[in-house]
């Protein structure tokens, strides 16, 4: 009868002091007691990648074998399988289970492995490894492929080269300034003329130019009764504050010279409401679904400035509104058209354009896309001048006026 023993379990090991089962790739070995081997730890201890890393080198008379543990050439069974090992003490008969790792062994000839290293070091693409393969062992057909692939090839490297020389003999010659405003120059004028309001060219009167029901619809106009009763109803006082804190310079100017009773009042203190929020809007960046509320905004006007003046962008996951640089171009051409239908046809932008935040020269190309008239009052002989008389005045006059794109390019001075 065979004697019994038992099984004694030695509890959780570290990775270093696992039993090593070893496997040879290329056959067994008849003397393993003859084998020489040792064993090699990561001297760096700290790092939790580096310090399980080991190294199996054994070593005959005539060859060489390395195993380790990490890199293309481990095993991966290690990471999806736990191995044991039982060591059974013939005298007290109890058997020691170890856990234990394995590791592939390969041999090492002499004077291989420098050039071996060297040919996993070179950075060859997919491409040129297949291209390497098909000149040694290819067939003629897949020879003279490679072969025109390879003149192609050329011939397109010719081409780019023949582009990037002439691109930079323009550049050498116009200066990279001076290409760089043309383009913005250009994007600009195509925002601009994409970004206008709808324009009847072969209207008989100036009010039909830009029709009015196309900047505000009968239902919208209709929506704006009772904030544009509020505006009307601003006292003097009121006005004087607005005027004094610099704020909507355009509607305050029309709010005081508007008339005292009768339709034209009631038409002017509506425009006034939609046109202090057309500039409220010109001067946000990212604009909330709330915008307006607080103004006491109708929610169809609310739905009609950020449909028609904003742009949807994804920030995080969440849509948001945001005005963007041509939006602010359409915001000054949709507020211009309305200042005019205000003015009887006259709009000041010098004062449109210090509302609207953006500069004058930005404000004339809007009129010019919109083909208004430029007049500008005559300066009084005497020294002192009023703030208005300097103010510069865009009227609609038929037929529209076509301004000549104009680029103005400075004169680069000579080096001497």
């Amino acid at each position: 009868m065979a004697a019994s023993c038992s099984l004694v379990c030695c509890g959780e090991e570290r990775d270093s002091d696992k039993a090593v089962v070893v496997r040879f790739s290329n056959g067994f070995v008849n003397n393993a007691d003859k084998l020489d081997v040792s064993m090699y730890r990561n001297s760096d201890g700290n790092n939790p990648k580096k310090k399980s890393r080991q190294i199996l080198v054994a070593e005959s008379d005539r060859l060489c074998y390395v195993g380790q543990n990490f890199g293309g050439a481990s095993l991966k069974c290690n990471n999806l399988c736990k191995y044991y090992v039982g060591v059974l003490n013939r005298q007290t008969m109890q058997m020691e289970v170890h856990s234990a790792q394995l590791f592939n062994m390969q041999p090492i000839l002499p004077g291989e492995a420098s050039e071996m290293a060297k040919a996993q070091d070179t950075t060859q693409s997919y491409r040129d490894k297949v291209d390497s393969l098909i000149e040694a062992f290819g067939t003629n057909k897949q020879k003279r492929a490679l072969a025109s692939r390879r003149l192609n090839q050329v011939g397109s490297d010719a081409l780019h080269q023949a582009v990037a020389k002439a691109a930079s003999t323009v550049i050498d010659s116009k200066g990279l300034e001076a290409l760089q405003q043309e383009v913005v120059e250009t994007e600009s004028q195509a925002a601009l003329v994409s970004h206008l309001p709808p324009c009847n060219v072969n209207a008989d009167n100036r009010e039909n130019v830009y029709p009015f029901d196309e900047l505000l619809s009968p239902e919208e106009f209709a929506a704006l009764a009772q904030a544009g009763s509020k505006m009307a109803a601003l006292t003097p006082e009121e006005l004087k504050k607005m005027k004094d804190e610099g704020s909507y310079q355009c509607v305050v100017k029309h709010l005081e010279n508007m008339a005292s009773v009768g339709e034209a009042r009631d038409k002017t203190s509506r425009c006034a409401f939609y046109l202090s929020m057309l500039l409220k809007l010109a001067r946000q960046k990212n604009v909330s679904r709330k915008f307006g509320q607080e103004d006491g905004c109708p929610h169809i006007i609310q739905n009609k400035l950020l449909r028609t003046f904003t742009v949807e962008t994804f920030n995080n996951g969440r849509v948001q509104n945001m005005v963007s640089t041509s939006m602010r171009a359409k915001l000054a051409a949709y507020s211009l058209a309305l200042l005019l239908h205000m003015g009887y046809m006259t709009a000041d932008l010098t004062l449109l354009h210090r509302d609207l935040g953006i500069t004058e020269a930005r404000m004339i190309e809007v009129a010019k896309s919109m083909g208004l008239t430029f007049s500008k009052p005559a300066r009084a002989k005497s020294d002192k001048v009023e703030l208005h008389d300097e103010h510069r005045q865009a009227s609609v006059v038929l037929p529209l006026v076509k301004y000549d794109q104009f680029i103005e390019r400075r004169k680069r001075k000579k080096m001497h």
